[in-house]
């Protein structure tokens, strides 16, 4: 069916939003920002991804109402590029972040590699998150069942496929070549280097998710 919504590019209108650079210790990070009243939610991006691929979750967030906030990471598109000798924390980057917009508490949703840097903010900052949504991650966990569990489920070579192979179905290839050439177009302009993963500030363990304090939290679709 050539008209089922999943097949539509993203809205052309989106909400209106600044953007601009935000400085933090050691960088400085692009982001948008829609504004307004309603409580924030910050949207936290992929490995594949940057501030710039979430042009169908803005504009829904935007109409009910929330301030809706992203922003690329150290090393993605339009932020400072990543400095091996000094790379920072993907989480104390995120707490920077928000003391510069005075966001004292947000929603924080947040995909695959995203997903880690967001949990290990949850341990480190609990007090200022309304909620946390992971999907496509199993949290960051790098020790006991579930880290076991994520890394059976990878079939041989993994790591080595292509990134639309690994993170596109194939039924979406195969039907939505426009989709697919746009989301290859955002991937290819989201990583400004290779040197690009920061090193978590607490190593997350199936222990370490019993202890999160936040109001709510969701993991979906972890893998």
């Amino acid at each position: 069916d050539n008209n089922a919504p999943f097949l539509h590019l993203p809205p052309a209108e989106q909400a209106p939003t600044k953007s601009g650079l935000i400085d933090i210790p050691g960088a400085q990070l692009f982001y948008w920002d829609t504004g307004g009243t309603g409580a924030p939610i910050v949207l936290m991006h992929p490995a594949s991804g940057s501030a710039m691929i979430w042009a169908y979750q803005q504009p829904v967030f935007a109409k009910a109402g929330y301030r809706v906030i992203a922003y690329s990471r150290r090393g993605y598109a339009k932020s400072s590029a990543f400095d091996k000798a000094n790379p920072g924390s993907g989480s104390e980057d995120l707490a920077a972040f928000a003391k510069a917009l005075n966001l004292p508490r947000f929603h924080l949703v947040s995909s695959a590699a995203g997903g880690s840097i967001s949990m290990d903010f949850a341990l480190s900052y609990p007090e200022k998150l309304l909620s946390l949504t992971i999907s496509s991650n199993s949290a960051g966990v790098r020790d006991g069942a579930i880290f076991k569990a994520a890394e059976q489920s990878k079939p041989k070579g993994w790591d080595q496929m292509p990134v639309d192979f690994r993170e596109l179905g194939p039924s979406y290839r195969a039907v939505n070549a426009q989709g697919t050439k746009l989301w290859l177009d955002l991937e290819h302009h989201a990583l400004t280097g290779t040197d690009y993963r920061q090193v978590p500030t607490h190593r997350v363990s199936d222990a370490s998710l019993k202890s999160v304090k936040v109001p709510t939290l969701l993991i979906a679709g972890a893998a």
